[in-house]
């Protein structure tokens, strides 16, 4: 349910995407996160600015304003054209808010939804990427960039704590401030019976100021498909760690979509470290539709009490889990959907509706 619509203004091209499909699937997955008198919080959508040629020298521009129930992002990106065998350099400017369910949420209903635990990021970085050529199966993206962090209520209000009185940032006040360089390696391989995806990301926090955050935080995600007949099996491996400095949010959040499914967003735990492990088995049923069978499975490793605060401990969140279930997978001209009913560890059901993958 939604409208999209392309206008052309001379040689830049605007698309406009309102969609109420969400509101509809979110109402019956999630608690309120907060009061929401206004029409306009009812309407998830997207407007997107695009200019191929700003100066005359290839030089493209793009901007784009998402929002979705309780969260928005901004983003401006101006690419300069340079020769193929140079990194190609990508200015960005973003500013995004959201809601810190992973982290600071309230589990209910046996960990199965979490509800808002009256913490919000605001984000502001500025940034430059420099996108090397790929070679071979490889391709590798440089990045660094500086961020500033506001902690916010619902209400929109600055807060340095959450309800239950832990600091919500490193620095004690109600923002923290870095610079961050980002490395990250993608390898990818593919033919008509298999495919392999790996991703590696490392990225430090460098001391320009001595309250800035110093810290180095590693992850990957390795996938791999494989097609058994008329099946197709697909698993994936998460993982990752975060040493130094570090404010409770920038903790790895287990459960959810993309996560282990049967829990709510964050709601299996959050750590210094994790490891997240998810299979799938899709087999079709007819032209358009799929059925899968699917088990997940995450842990904290034991890293929860080392986050600051122990927000995870204080919510009584178990640090492992393990979810299950089945679902149905349609592929339309319009895109891809699908439903998903799952089963946590403490036999609570779920059931999931969105649109494209669950896990990549």
């Amino acid at each position: 349910m939604g409208a999209q619509k392309s206008i052309h203004a001379g040689k830049a091209k605007i698309d406009v995407n309102v969609d109420l499909t969400h509101k509809l699937c979110a109402s019956l997955m999630l608690p309120p996160l907060r009061n929401t008198a206004s029409p306009l919080s009812l309407i998830i959508g997207s407007l997107c600015l695009k200019h191929p040629n700003l100066f005359g020298g290839s030089e493209k521009l793009d901007l784009s304003w998402d929002k979705g129930l309780y969260d928005s992002n901004v983003l401006i990106a101006y690419r300069r054209p340079r020769p193929e065998w140079l990194a190609q350099q990508c200015f960005i400017i973003q500013h995004s808010v959201s809601p810190e369910i992973g982290i600071h949420g309230t589990p209910v209903d046996n960990f199965s939804r979490s509800g808002s635990g009256g913490v919000n990021l605001s984000r502001f970085s500025v940034g430059l990427d420099l996108n090397e050529p790929a070679s071979s199966q490889w391709s590798s993206t440089t990045s660094i960039k500086f961020e500033h962090v506001h902690l916010l209520n619902d209400d929109g209000r600055s807060i340095t704590s959450d309800p239950d009185g832990f600091p919500v940032t490193c620095s004690g006040s109600p923002h923290d401030r870095m610079v961050v360089l980002k490395q990250e390696s993608r390898y990818v391989k593919a033919n008509d019976h298999s495919f392999s995806h790996l991703s590696m990301q490392i990225e430090q926090g460098i001391p320009v100021l001595s309250k800035w955050l110093i810290f180095n935080r590693f992850k990957f995600v390795a996938t791999r498909g494989v097609k058994l007949g008329p099946a197709f099996f697909l698993a994936s491996l998460t993982g990752g760690s975060i040493v130094g400095d570090m404010a409770p949010y920038q903790a790895f959040a287990i459960g959810g979509v993309g996560s282990v499914r049967g829990y709510g967003e964050g709601a299996v735990g959050s750590g210094r470290s994790c490891l997240v492990a998810n299979s799938e088995l899709t087999f079709p049923v007819n032209k358009m539709l799929e059925g899968v069978v699917f088990l997940d499975c995450g842990t904290d490793l034991g890293s929860g009490r080392l986050v600051p605060g122990n927000p995870a401990q204080r919510q009584r969140k178990p640090g492992s889990g393990i979810g299950f279930g089945y679902g149905l997978r349609l592929k339309s001209p319009f895109g891809h959907f699908h439903v998903d009913y799952a089963i946590n560890s403490f036999h609570q059901k779920t059931v999931y509706f969105g649109i494209g993958n669950l896990i990549s």
